[in-house]
């Protein structure tokens, strides 16, 4: 049956904003382990940094963590259901016996371990937060702590300043501080995205960029990145048309909207995300069920999935931003509405965004999308915007 045992990958952020770890979460229910031992053997696993961990959960009895085996981290409730306690101490004694990193995912019901009793430690920034001054600072002498559900960025400043080495992402779907002066105006984002969008000839984009010195520079440093990997560096605006193509460069410059020109070497999550979901977006486009029409698939899909965070770049409603972009009717009813097949696609991604798994995995069902296309579709797409690095 579609839907079922379905894996949700997440990208956790270092204390730099690059992606410096993953973590895994399943779908409510009961696991199905085969389903996991054919996910964790995929090939797509490779594209990954090695060094990197993976953040897993524990199963009762346990389970073969594939290619992931080395890298990944198991991380035990500090509650766990009665009928699983026996099975779960069993599998963290084994697992220690074998030197294998194990975790645990605190509670507020529950006393803290002290530091070196486990390998990572995972808090919400809310308790965190609750905790005596330098409480976590003593813990992380021994422990890497990964701070969850770290929904505002003024949670992200604080665990940084706390002592947390990872954190989860929901802040970048809330929008900044609203005094936050953008390099590049609002006015000018929207006439850019108008350009992209209208499909306008290399002469307007290209004026655009004469009046923006910033934002040709930071358009530049994007198609040099690892993600690309020109044989050669590109150097200029007309070069980079002559090299990737009309198509290629329409998709570069919907994330160039996500780049700070004044950024310089520093990562930005927010574009990797839009990026990630671009491309999540273009694989799945096609198990969609119905099919979708050849014209809503790869490229308007790609499209609608980075344009799913201008709302949050802009600080806009997305009604507010699609009365000024000229898109198709399939994108705006998508963006606006989540109407169609590539909207319920977005109402399913932003689901899981929010872990709420079990309305995710009911609409992915919807959509015909099974464990095996989703799974691989994330490790791709993360894969891809993970080499995204800006000014490398």
């Amino acid at each position: 049956m579609p839907g079922t045992g379905l894996v949700f990958v997440y990208p956790l952020l270092g204390a730099d904003d690059s992606w410096s770890g993953f973590s895994i979460e399943l779908a409510p229910g009961k696991a199905d382990r085969e389903t996991l031992t054919r996910l964790f053997s995929s090939p797509l696993l490779d594209m990954f940094e090695q060094r990197l961990p993976w953040l897993m959960p524990a199963l009762a009895g346990g389970y073969d963590a594939g290619l992931l085996t080395e890298r990944s981290v198991t991380i035990f409730p500090s509650h766990p259901n009665p009928q699983d306690s026996d099975a779960l101490s069993e599998l963290e004694a084994n697992l220690r016996l074998t030197r294998r990193k194990v975790g645990l995912a605190a509670s507020p019901e529950s006393k803290l371990p002290g530091a070196g009793c486990w390998d990572y430690l995972l808090i919400s920034s809310s308790h965190a937060r609750s905790l005596p001054p330098f409480t976590l600072i003593g813990l992380a002498s021994r422990t890497a702590l990964v701070a969850t559900d770290v929904h505002t960025h003024n949670d992200r400043e604080w665990i940084l300043n706390n002592a947390c080495v990872l954190s989860t992402c929901e802040f970048l779907q809330t929008r900044s501080t609203p005094n936050a002066k953008a390099d590049i105006t609002r006015l000018k984002l929207l006439k850019l995205l108008t350009l992209i969008a209208d499909d306008a000839d290399a002469g307007a984009l290209d004026t655009i960029f004469r009046e923006e010195p910033k934002l040709s520079y930071s358009l530049l440093r994007l198609v040099n990145s690892a993600a690309l990997s020109p044989g050669s560096p590109i150097t200029s605006f007309t070069q980079a048309i002559t090299l990737l193509g009309r198509r290629q460069l329409q998709r570069w410059l919907q994330l160039l909207v996500y780049s700070d020109p004044n950024n310089g070497q520093h990562p930005n999550p927010l574009l990797q995300k839009a990026a990630a979901r671009g491309r999540l977006f273009e694989l799945l486009a096609r198990h969609i069920t119905p099919p979708l029409p050849p014209e809503q698939l790869a490229d308007t899909a790609f499209m609608i999935g980075t344009f799913s965070l201008l709302d949050v770049l802009l600080g806009m409603s997305m009604p507010e931003i699609m009365r000024q972009l000229p898109l198709l009717d399939v994108a705006q009813k998508a963006l606006v509405e989540h109407a169609g097949g590539l909207g319920q696609l977005l109402a399913a991604v932003t689901a899981a965004d929010k872990h709420d798994l079990k309305a995710a995995s009911v609409m992915l069902g919807e959509l015909g999308i099974d464990s095996n296309d989703y799974f691989a579709a994330q490790l791709e797409a993360n894969g891809w915007a993970s080499k995204i690095h800006v000014g490398a």
